[in-house]
């Protein structure tokens, strides 16, 4: 029995090291261009090289994404951008268009390729296909359901890769227009502005001006806004079909996102791998991926569990903030060094999130600003204080529950 991959969202260094303390198996990343996330913060080729020697000394692999469609006029950078990559030593290159596939192959030798799911690979031949032209892992499209995904298993050999989590695009493997008609932000490039979250209605020809909800619905209708997905009641699943890495959207998404669900889906694998034939997914995991900003979970296109349309609104669910994130433990003094994210008052009780183990319940009986010995009653974002509590790991996360 092979347990796959958990492979984690890093839009940022700060993400990019939440993941692997949380139990990332990989990371998936991007530079400065060619990544299908261009408003996330990305990586520098500084940067880049800073959390691959990072990564490797924990055992974790770095993939970075070329997959946009680039247009003739960038072409010409992809070789030297190619290369430094290969220089650097990533685990992986992720690329969709045949140009990019061709022009890694020359100018990053050795360097995995894999597919991107841009390439909206749905059936054994498309994937035989690519394998044959030189890629070593295909992330699948998501349009694929569990007997599909079995299917391509029994006749690919390459590995093969699929989201399990995460937001879900309406338009067929992400291949969308609707933004750039819009707005002029290219999907396709790294730009999308999500315009199918907006909020939509129908405008009759002869009556302009007066517009007709889709629904009688007082919020509104958004007709192409989709639920989100999560796939962690299907571990079994995954791993006896033989799926090789999970994949957790995410890159625009916090750290306490990263954290929380890589977290999650970390703890569900190691009790399967520990036990399969007893394996149940304990509640409390499932729990913990409703504590994060998400819209309404499914299962996608895996199972058959009805439509994926959240008519409502195209607002999150949220029931919990981030109030502060661990940077370092002081045994002599007992105290936890924690930078506020949010707003925190003495005398709140709080969820500490650490990256193993259960969470635990504290109360905030104290707080002094760093170094200057100065007691607080509240302390805002960016305020560095220390909290008396027991020995807490860095990046452990404290969060509170909206009221």
């Amino acid at each position: 029995m092979k347990i796959p991959e958990l492979l984690a969202p890093a839009g940022n260094m700060e993400k990019g090291l939440t993941a692997i303390e949380y139990g990332a198996d990989a990371l998936y990343l991007a530079g400065q261009r060619f990544g299908m996330r261009a408003q996330a913060g990305n990586f520098t080729l500084v940067e880049i090289k800073e959390i691959l020697d990072t990564a490797h000394r924990r055992g974790v692999k770095i993939y970075v994404t070329v997959n946009t469609f680039p247009h003739n006029d960038e072409i010409d950078e992809l070789p030297g951008y190619l290369e430094d990559l290969a220089e650097l030593g990533v685990d992986g290159i992720i690329l969709a268009d045949p140009g990019v596939l061709r022009l890694a192959q020359k100018y990053a030798p050795n360097i995995p390729l894999h597919l991107s799911t841009q390439a909206n690979t749905v059936n054994y031949a498309a994937a035989q296909f690519w394998v044959e032209a030189g890629i070593s892992r295909l992330v699948l499209a998501r349009e694929l359901s569990r007997e599909a995904i079995r299917e391509m298993r029994r006749h690919i050999s390459a590995e093969l890769e699929i989201f399990v989590h995460g937001a879900m695009c309406m338009a067929y493997s992400g291949r969308c227009l609707l933004s750039t008609f819009l707005t002029g932000r290219d999907a396709n490039r790294g730009a999308c502005a999500q315009s199918c979250r907006w909020k939509y209605a129908v405008v009759e020809e002869k009556r302009p001006g007066e517009f007709f909800s889709l629904e009688e619905d007082a919020l509104g209708t958004y007709i192409f806004n989709s639920k989100d997905l999560c796939l962690i009641d299907y571990i079994p699943d995954l791993v006896q079909i033989g799926v090789d890495s999970l994949k957790i959207e995410g890159r625009m998404k916090s750290s306490y996102y990263v954290a929380t669900v890589v977290r999650a889906y970390r703890a569900a694998l190691d009790l399967y791998a520990q036990d399969p034939e007893n394996y149940r997914l304990p509640d409390e995991l499932r729990d913990e991926l409703h504590k994060v900003s998400h819209r309404p979970y499914w299962a996608g296109f895996f199972v058959p569990t009805g439509a994926g349309i959240h008519h409502k609104t195209a607002a999150l669910v949220q029931t919990h903030d981030v109030v502060g994130v661990v940077q370092g433990y002081d045994e002599a003094r007992g105290e936890a060094v924690v930078l506020i994210k949010n707003r925190l008052r003495k005398g709140e009780t709080v969820e500490i999130m650490e990256p193993r183990g259960p969470v635990r319940i504290e109360t905030i009986t104290n707080m002094v600003e760093g170094d200057l010995g100065r007691t607080l009653d509240e302390a805002h974002a960016n305020f560095t204080v220390r909290i008396p509590m027991p020995p807490t790991k860095p990046l452990s996360m404290l969060r509170v529950e909206r009221k």
